[in-house]
């Protein structure tokens, strides 16, 4: 096991750079013991003035999509081209399941992954998603403080960990697949509304007619969604990870986005109404975890189980008996 640090040790070795104090920092964000949690939030507490001064970005898309492949291009970019420090995160709740989640194979990023402008961590593999999505989001507060200025934050699959990513980023970019019969992929509409941007990987190759009618398509969709609160208009781009056309062009769309809402004020007011939402969630997620560990809980639940699967007992009856207690 890694040597425990005090907070201070910690936060001195975060603000300093150091990739290794901060791998063991996130380490202990996402342990379960409550010694760790609590040591998790002096170090968050000292880091936390150093924070907050990253792009947050969220990307996601469908299977086969080229993920891993489309970050490391953009990521490259940034980090050659742009000079960026650049951190990416996982979130991804299936991963004991699946057996590992894209970025939990680093050598798919191989190139990214040795960059000294780069760092990437992996999601903690069989963790529910309120637990993994509540690492992930100290995990960036940490990389914000050891002065990573972009942060992607990479869902695996669909579902619920898109929404829990879009409530954690400033800019949301739905990857997508042209010529793969329905345009649309069955995306549900959801997701669709909620990315700031699209664009249609794999643009290469033959590929690139049937990206640019994606492209159009994708558009026209788009222009049906009510018009956004940043008041942002979605932007639909194409790109090709192995010729590297339309990657530089991604980023432009993600500095526009911000250039846009800072000045419009909405920028920050979403960064704050993101903080209210984690600590609403943080004070839900403690007070299960407090009512789970009664011990008169425990002796119940299982009785008051079996009466609800039975049906002698109604749940909302026996959630409130147990509320009671």
């Amino acid at each position: 096991m890694a040597k425990r640090f005090t907070a201070d040790q910690y936060a001195d070795g975060i603000l300093a750079g150091n990739r290794i104090v901060l791998s063991q920092a996130i380490t202990l964000a996402e342990s379960t013991l409550l010694s760790d949690q609590t040591l998790t939030q002096h170090v968050l507490d000292r880091v936390l003035p150093h924070a907050g001064h990253s792009v947050r970005v969220g990307i996601t898309g469908v299977p086969g999509v080229g993920k891993s492949t489309f970050i490391e291009a953009l990521g490259l970019f940034l980090v050659n081209e742009q000079q960026k420090r650049l951190a990416v995160l996982a979130v991804d709740p299936s991963s004991q399941r699946s057996g590992g989640s894209i970025l939990g194979d680093k050598t798919r990023m191989s190139q990214l992954a040795a960059h000294p402008q780069a760092y990437i961590r992996p999601s903690p593999a069989g963790r529910s998603l309120g637990g993994v999505t509540r690492s992930t989001r100290e995990a960036m507060l940490l990389c914000e403080a050891a002065g990573y200025d972009i942060i992607f934050i990479e869902t695996v699959g669909v579902g619920q960990s898109e929404t829990a990513v879009h409530g954690m980023v400033d800019f949301f970019l739905l990857l997508m697949l042209a010529g793969a019969g329905d345009e649309l992929q069955g995306i549900k509409k959801g997701i669709m509304e909620m990315a700031d941007a699209i664009t249609i990987t794999k643009a290469d190759g033959g590929n690139e007619l049937a990206a640019r009618r994606a492209r159009r398509e994708y558009q026209n969709a788009l222009h049906l969604f009510p018009t956004t609160e940043s008041g942002w208009q979605p932007v639909v781009t194409t790109s090709s990870a192995v010729s590297g056309a339309g990657v530089p062009e991604v980023w432009g769309v993600v500095q526009q986005y911000v250039q846009q809402t800072q000045a419009s004020g909405y920028f920050q007011q979403r960064r704050q109404a993101q903080n209210l939402h984690w600590l609403h969630e943080a004070i839900r997620h403690g007070l299960e975890e407090q009512f789970y560990a009664r011990p008169e809980v425990q002796a119940q639940i299982a009785i008051v189980r079996q009466q609800v699967l039975q049906g002698q007992k109604s749940a909302f009856g026996a959630a409130g008996e147990l509320l009671s207690m």
